[in-house]
């Protein structure tokens, strides 16, 4: 059944689709927001550990269900496997209203203004694509800003040397230190680090109607029980559905962007809640389903004028995804060092993102995120430690409060051959070919995590850990909660997915504005800069609407 015609399609209500949604509504075009899953609450998980914490990937709780999605994994070996939501190797990432911003950590970092210029800055790096992105960090700033406002973040960049500049500070103060925190700030400065608190999409004092942040333990992985946590969900959708032009549709799965006999773009085709076929007519379509399903719709968009997929003339939909080269160290230390403060991320340096000589780029380093008791039992205990028995148990007793961990998001360097691909043997529950992951990460990358893995054991030892360990990442591809670079932007159509805009090459009134966009991923956790981009896409497609420009 064929729906009313509507200016704008917005597929996928996260960190750039519900900021796309309300900028277009808020300009007064009709849009209509797609979203795979539903509304979900903190009562909907509630405190439950198993389902909602870390022993699977970060979004489980609140992603697609196993009985209806499936992805196809292909190892280094090359070896292929039908894989679930609930495994790693899914590369999973959440299914609902504001999508990972509701169970996310919530760490709102700006890149810095090497990361949009990492070949300027590294030069050639063998076996990889690595570019400049077409746009600078002075473009993105007043976007940075207008997130960092509009959806809230508390921080102080005063502190961090290594911070890129800004016209306006950060619209609440920066959280206080828990005792880990404390303890490692001392620590860092020992060593002539520059530490400061993590700028983070939570409140650190009311804003815009919302409660203070609570510090509850069961912070990442779940949703905010007292709505501090700041995400599309709770800010800019509601906003948009209140200007009476958005519609929010859930439970709706897009399957198919259409194009006319001209090739123009006309709409979308999708399963209703009833997993009845509809059509969504619309003059623009902005795709925000993130960087594993945006490419996955595109290349299921076959016609006369795409047969290979709707953007992909010279094959780069789906090329150079990314995740991050997680790395680090924990410690054990021989009094407690743990409060049950939470989020528990606290302190961060940026001493090492860059400039590192004999290393490409590099990361932030900062604590974890509290490790809830069975998370810690499966994924921080020492190698070689006991994981059941009498001997777990008093490990688990005598550690669990006295441990400590660092982490630090790798920039990798992107490469041709790490990639989603649609599967034609493989389909979900609508039939629809589902995604096909496969790649690798370099050797460049490796000797990266290496190398800052061993700064976080310093810091940890700096710190008065008795026991250290680190943790280094494997050859496989990472393209998990922080997936990019799927459909990168850039201003030759030979090597990209779209222009500087987030338009796609060849089709005027298709957008992108999700971390496919991506050209490199940062040395950060990119929510903030997804969303940012959802404002610099979104500001580009409103001038020219208003300007007449139909696309």
């Amino acid at each position: 059944m064929e729906k009313k015609r509507v200016n704008a399609v917005v597929v996928g209500a996260g960190a750039g689709g519900g900021v796309a949604a309300k900028e277009l509504s808020e300009a007064g075009l009709s849009v209509v927001l797609f979203e795979r899953g539903g509304l979900v609450t903190h009562e909907d998980h509630g405190n439950d550990e198993l389902t909602a914490q870390r022993s699977f990937p970060l979004a489980c709780a609140f992603g697609p269900d196993n009985e209806r999605y499936r992805r196809v994994y292909r190892d280094l070996q090359g070896n292929e496997r039908v894989v679930l939501p609930n495994e790693w190797d899914y590369q999973n990432n959440a299914a609902c209203v504001g999508s990972g911003t509701v169970c996310y950590g919530a760490m709102a970092w700006r890149f810095m203004e090497e990361d949009f210029k990492m070949k300027s800055t590294y030069g050639t790096v063998e076996g990889s694509t690595l570019e400049d992105w077409p746009i600078s960090y002075e473009d993105l700033e007043p976007y940075y800003e207008k997130a960092e406002w509009e959806i809230g973040v508390a921080g102080d960049d005063s502190i961090n040397p290594y911070a890129p500049w800004r016209r306006k500070p950060h619209p609440m103060p920066a959280f206080h230190h828990n005792r880990e925190a404390r303890i490692l700030e001392s620590a860092a400065k020992d060593l002539g680090y520059h530490p400061f608190s993590i700028p983070m999409l939570r409140n650190s004092v009311p804003y815009n109607g919302r409660r203070v942040c609570a510090h509850v333990r069961q912070c990442v992985g779940f949703a905010c029980p007292v709505d501090a946590k700041n995400g599309t969900q709770n800010t800019v959708i509601p906003t948009a559905i209140e200007t009476g032009n958005c519609e929010l549709k859930i439970h709706c799965k897009v399957a198919e962007l259409l194009t006319n006999d001209q090739g123009r773009l006309t709409g979308v085709s999708y399963f209703d809640e009833n997993d009845q076929k509809q059509i969504q007519p619309a003059d623009i379509i902005v795709l925000a389903a993130s960087a594993t399903e945006t490419p996955r719709l595109m290349l299921n968009s076959t016609s006369k004028h795409f047969p290979n997929g709707i953007g992909n003339r010279y094959d780069w939909v789906g090329r150079n995804l990314q995740g991050h080269a997680y790395c680090g160290a924990d410690g054990l230390f021989e009094h407690e060092v743990y409060t049950g403060e939470g989020p528990g991320a606290s302190v961060a340096i940026c001493d090492f993102n860059h400039h590192n000589e004999g290393y490409v780029g590099g990361a932030m380093l900062a604590n974890e995120f509290i490790k809830l008791p069975y998370a810690y039992s499966s994924g921080y205990r020492p190698p070689g430690s006991a994981r059941w028995g009498q001997e777990h148990k008093d490990f688990q007793k005598r550690y669990y409060r006295r441990n400590a961990s660092i982490r630090g998001p790798v920039q990798e360097m992107p490469n041709y051959e790490s990639r989603v691909q649609v599967s034609r043997e493989v389909r979900d529950h609508w039939g629809i070919p589902v995604a096909k992951i496969s790649g690798y990460k370099l050797d460049e990358d490796i000797q990266t995590a290496e190398f800052i893995a061993d700064k976080a054991e310093k810091w940890l030892q700096a710190a008065g850990a008795v026991e250290t360990w680190k943790s280094i990442p494997g050859k496989g591809v990472s393209g998990s909660q922080h997936q990019a670079g799927t459909c990168r932007m850039g201003d030759d159509p030979q090597t990209s997915v779209t222009n500087k805009y987030g338009q796609v090459h060849g089709v005027d009134n298709l957008f992108i504005a999700d971390g496919s966009l991506h050209v490199t991923n940062g040395g950060f956790n990119p929510v903030l800069t997804i969303m940012a981009l959802g404002y610099w896409v979104s500001d580009y497609i409103v001038k020219e609407w208003q300007h007449g420009n139909r696309f």
